[in-house]
């Protein structure tokens, strides 16, 4: 068969999916970049085995020399029929939704679970020699978070859904972010174009609620002085948002019913049959086959909106979005105030990724205005925290095991200045670590257990990153120092302020990188510094750090 293309400029994404898909009888044909696979597109020899065009095509979204939506969108110029899998180090929606647009067979954010990544491919293989991809196009123009897993089910929902009308279902706990999910697949339908209107069944009287939805015409009750159109009339060619679908009365259920089946529906009081051209998405956080059972919701009605169903995760289940969410809606409130944005210190932020949030997203967010108000200094520290999740007890997320040949990330944040611990595993013959410093080494040096060269010294996929000094464990970091301090000093050695802080700022700087796959921008913005400030660092520190990707 034909080899299975690789294009991704980290070595040590290539070296593992190389060996994982080698170890599946799958060859393999890797590229750097976007510019060296249309160069060997536009150059493939007839006849010539050892240099095939691609089975499929797997490519990085953020490369040196192109992007991989670029490329994506060339190849399918080239071979419309070719499936490509997009990776990427950034999962949003807009990365997700902008593969599905330009005909990406599957999303595949970083980092990823080795078995299912491989079984990804062996399904795209099937599918091109049955030669049936499916293009799909739509037009992007929303922001959502998450790097979640469950989040990026969601990204890949919405993506598929970009080119249906079809009713959707969307469950989840109250202020999770339901109707933001619903605007994301209005605004990436083909109703985009028309009215977005939401209401929330739950927060209207039984008695308005009828005409609020449907309308009503003058003199149909007491104070009906002129014809109003309901939310229906005032959707159409768009989406109508039923939130808390739950709580709809049961009689009003009935007219719901009607409308999604026949496509018309009357006003209140009236006799001419309005017709409906409108996309209706409904919301709960109830479970409705419970209301079914206990004959407080039409079953009818729930297999007609229960056509596709949208779980969004409790902000809980998804503790590793925190911290963006966090910086996020920070600057957010900032910008609503019209002050300077807060950072938060690493001990806050722990802290916050310990809290159950039972309010959800929205707490989260309210929780960031009020530090914007409340805080008093730039930088929110632990103690700034509001007594809500001050006094809580801490929340343990149920932390995804790693088995087998996995690529994960585990992170650990604590609450001083230790480096966290940071554990991405791949495949056995893919593991790279870092051992413990000691007291008077300058540097942390990586090893790999096969005893090949270094792949990437701030690891693409497989990094482990243990501890910062000798003594952390007993003392803490600021111990140790102490005791290094103190060892220089007896020893006469010149220049003490000198040779820590470059050994502090090397092993940190190594650390962020470590943690965000070589990426400085990334890694800037985590240790709250300046891009041109961590560039000049490299170089002073003699750190021969891998451009960002």
């Amino acid at each position: 068969m034909k080899p299975i293309w690789i294009v991704d400029d980290d070595p040590s994404i290539r070296f593992v999916l190389e060996k994982a898909l080698a170890r599946e009888n799958l060859p393999t044909r890797s590229f750097t970049n976007p510019r060296e696979v249309l160069e060997a597109l536009t150059q493939i020899p007839a006849g010539d085995p050892a240099r095939q065009g691609p089975q499929i095509l797997v490519s990085d979204i953020r490369m040196p020399g192109g992007s991989g939506l670029q490329l994506l969108e060339k190849v399918r110029e080239l071979q419309p029929g070719l499936p490509v899998i997009i990776m990427t180090a950034y999962s949003d929606l807009d990365s997700a939704v902008s593969a599905f647009q330009r005909g990406a067979f599957e999303y595949l954010p970083k980092p990823f679970d080795l078995p299912k990544a491989v079984e990804l491919i062996r399904r795209a293989v099937e599918e091109s020699q049955r030669e049936e991809v499916t293009e799909e196009r739509q037009a992007v123009n929303a922001e959502m978070l998450g790097q979640a897993p469950a989040m990026q089910d969601v990204f890949r929902a919405i993506g598929r859904l970009s080119q249906s009308q079809v009713t959707v279902l969307i469950t989840g706990e109250s202020g999770s972010g339901k109707e933001l999910v619903a605007r994301a697949l209005h605004k990436h339908s083909p109703c985009a174009d028309g009215p977005f209107v939401a209401i929330n069944t739950a927060a209207i009287p039984k008695d308005l609620l009828e005409s609020e939805l449907f309308g009503h015409e003058r003199g149909a009750f007491t104070g009906a002085q002129t014809q109003r159109r309901g939310r229906f009339e005032q959707a159409e060619g768009g989406t109508l948002f039923l939130d808390e679908i739950g709580d709809m009365p049961f009689d009003l259920q009935t007219r719901l019913l009607r409308v999604l089946s026949d496509g018309q529906f009357y006003r209140v009081g009236g006799h001419a049959a309005v017709k409906a051209h409108v996309r209706v998405i409904a919301a709960t956080h109830q479970d409705l086959e419970k209301r079914v059972k206990e004959g407080g919701f039409r079953e009818d009605l729930f297999h007609r909106l229960n056509v596709i169903r949208l779980r969004l995760p409790a902000l809980r289940e998804r503790h590793e979005d925190v911290p963006m969410l966090t910086r996020h809606f920070l600057q957010q409130s900032a910008r609503q105030l019209g002050v300077e944005p807060k950072r938060i210190a690493e001990s806050a932020l722990a802290r916050l990724e310990q809290f159950a949030f039972p309010g959800n997203v929205r707490q989260l967010e309210n929780i960031c205005h009020w530090l914007t108000v409340m805080a008093p200094a730039q930088v929110i520290s632990l103690q700034d925290l509001p007594p809500e999740v001050l006094e809580a007890p801490v929340y343990q997320p149920t932390t995804r095991g790693v088995s087998g040949p996995a690529a994960a990330m585990v992170a650990e944040r604590h609450e001083s200045l230790e480096v966290a611990t940071i554990a991405t595993v791949a495949s056995g013959t893919a593991t790279e670590s870092v051992p413990q410093a000691t007291a008077g080494s300058g540097a942390t040096h990586l090893s790999r257990d096969d005893g090949a060269a270094p792949v990437n010294g701030y690891g693409g996929a497989n990094v482990t990153i243990n501890g910062t000094a000798n003594g952390t464990t007993n003392g803490g970091w600021e111990h140790a120092l102490e005791s290094e301090a103190q060892r220089l000093l007896a020893g006469g050695q010149p220049e003490e302020w000198d040779a820590l802080t470059r050994r502090f700022e090397s092993r940190l700087i190594r650390t962020a990188l470590a943690a965000t796959h070589g990426r400085r921008m990334e890694a800037a913005q985590r240790l709250g510094i300046g891009r041109n400030t961590i560039t000049r660092k490299i170089q002073e520190l003699g750190l021969d750090a891998p451009d960002e990707g």
